[in-house]
């Protein structure tokens, strides 16, 4: 799907023709021999494309004669049931392709970031301000971060209140959902804040003599790295926390182990008993009136003994 945002008589509309200062938006679902013509219509790599739909594209930016090339990874909710991946946020790529006139954006998938980019930003925001429309959507970017840390955050919170009350598999498999999710913001925060730097250094968005877009760009930076530490930090607290209650599982585990155990030899003494005298061979007591009953209560009495000494021991 490819729309077209101008900007028309002081107004943001959507177009279908290719103009001077447009915004390009491409997302899913893709038709491949379309965009091999739209790519040659706006005179940019087809390879741009196709990079930028590939869901492992790493963040980088490169440059082929006036086209320049931005990817950065995004986070999303992971609810796409053709991604084999079980955590529960992913990071995607977004392509953003700097040409003289116009803007290219490339979504791998439908992506709530630049979704909210078109319904709020596009509007204050005209294309043609090409530089601050690219820092725009790098800001974007890091508030979603720090949005779904802020979540994840909330569903720890969640998941443990429910592991205090039962821990189950279930709630240990969401922790590790979750603790994927973190690898994952992690290393592309990172590597998002590698290209920023490399950007910002070889001045490759024309920034050097604007010190606003310098100065904007520099608080974005500050930002993604608050968002890689509070990852980092919430990555600790997960890793410790499952650490935590797997200890506590196995302990409960050694504990019921350790009962059934006890249980186990407070009744075989009452069935050794009952073995020795269910002989067909002369016993003691064989001819006793009330050996039976005697027998029983003896029987009783040893498992008695034998609870109370394994109590004291904390072994029942």
């Amino acid at each position: 799907m490819i729309r077209i945002y101008q900007k028309i008589n002081d107004q943001i509309t959507e177009t279908q023709v290719l103009a001077k200062d447009c915004w390009v938006n491409i997302a899913p679902p893709f038709n491949m021999d379309k965009l091999e013509e739209f790519s040659r219509e706006l005179d940019i790599p087809f390879s741009f494309i196709i990079d930028c739909i590939d869901l492992y594209e790493r963040s980088r930016y490169e440059k082929v004669e006036d086209a320049k090339l931005i990817v950065i990874n995004t986070p999303i909710l992971n609810e796409y049931q053709d991604i084999d991946d079980q955590a529960a946020y992913i990071t995607v790529p977004v392509g953003i392709v700097l040409l003289p006139d116009k803007i290219v954006t490339i979504n791998s998938l439908p992506n709530p970031m630049i979704e909210w980019f078109e319904k709020n930003t596009i509007k204050n925001l005209p294309p043609e301000e090409r530089t601050m429309f690219i820092l725009k959507i790098f800001e974007r970017n890091v508030n979603y971060f720090l949005h779904y840390l802020r979540e994840i955050n909330k569903r720890i919170s969640q998941v443990e209140k429910e592991l205090q009350r039962s821990a189950k598999n279930e709630e240990l498999n969401k922790l590790l959902q979750l603790q994927k999710s973190l690898v994952y913001f992690v290393n592309d925060l990172r590597a998002n804040e590698m290209v920023m730097l490399k950007i910002q250094r070889t001045d490759f968005l024309g920034i050097y003599e604007n010190q606003d877009a310098r100065d904007f760009l520099q608080d974005i930076m500050i930002d993604n790295s608050q968002a890689m530490e509070m990852a980092n930090v919430y990555s600790n607290i997960l890793n410790g926390t499952m650490d935590f209650f797997n200890s506590i599982i196995s302990n409960n585990l050694n504990v019921v182990v350790s009962r059934l155990t006890s249980v186990t030899i407070i009744l075989m003494i009452p069935t050794i008993i009952a073995s020795f005298f269910g002989m067909n061979v002369h016993l003691p007591f064989s001819d006793a009136k009330f050996a039976f009953s005697g027998l029983l209560i003896f029987s009783i009495l040893i498992s008695i003994l034998l609870s109370v000494w394994f109590r004291r021991k904390n072994w029942l």
